[in-house]
């Protein structure tokens, strides 16, 4: 599956109030593309730190589901994450990650996520439920049972590297921020 089709997929799930924290690169591109709303917040830098904000969201409105959308480059570059998220336990919680085994967004360059097995990483690290999918119907079962369920949850989607030439967020950092906030307060 290609990366923009596991996000589409996720996109077309999301309920109206659902909050969304996706990872600097192409996977915020992305999203703004495919489903542009002010409950998501675009990481337009701080490479690695989408699973740490999310997981502050989620203490802040333990009655909201958080998804954080990350890539695996993104992961091992703050990998200690994964194990405050597990301490902490967060039931409001989902962190998905698709995993193409490279930098996407900066030219490609390999990762190690061929050898270290994230969602054996996260279970390790006391994710309650940890999953590894590799199809858009796989993907949507998967997401849609930890919707329903309490996390955290940590699902691993393996994506084809590349995509199509997708333009940069359109939105100021600030007005990704001020939006977002309103989001929540209006809630």
């Amino acid at each position: 599956m290609k990366r923009y089709e596991a996000i589409k997929a996720i996109a077309d799930l999301l309920k109206e109030d659902e909050l969304v924290i996706s990872a600097n690169g192409m996977i915020s591109r992305e999203m703004c593309a495919i489903r542009d709303r002010s409950h998501n917040f675009y990481m337009l830098g701080s490479m690695g730190l989408a699973s740490s904000i999310g997981l502050g969201l989620a203490i802040s409105v333990p009655n909201k589901k958080v998804i954080v959308i990350d890539g695996d480059g993104n992961v091992l570059m703050n990998l200690g994450s994964l194990t405050t998220i597990g301490k902490l336990c967060q039931k409001n919680l989902i962190h998905v990650v698709l995993d193409n085994e490279s930098h996407d967004s900066t030219g490609g360059q390999p990762t190690a996520s061929n050898m270290a097995k994230l969602e054996e990483i996260a279970k390790a690290s006391g994710f309650r439920t940890t999953k590894r999918v590799c199809s858009i119907e796989m993907l949507k079962e998967a997401m849609r049972e930890l919707v329903a369920s309490d996390g955290p949850s940590f699902l691993l989607a393996k994506v084809k590297r590349g995509g199509e030439p997708i333009p940069r967020v359109s939105h100021e950092p600030e007005v990704v921020k001020d939006r977002f906030k309103k989001a929540l307060f209006d809630d």
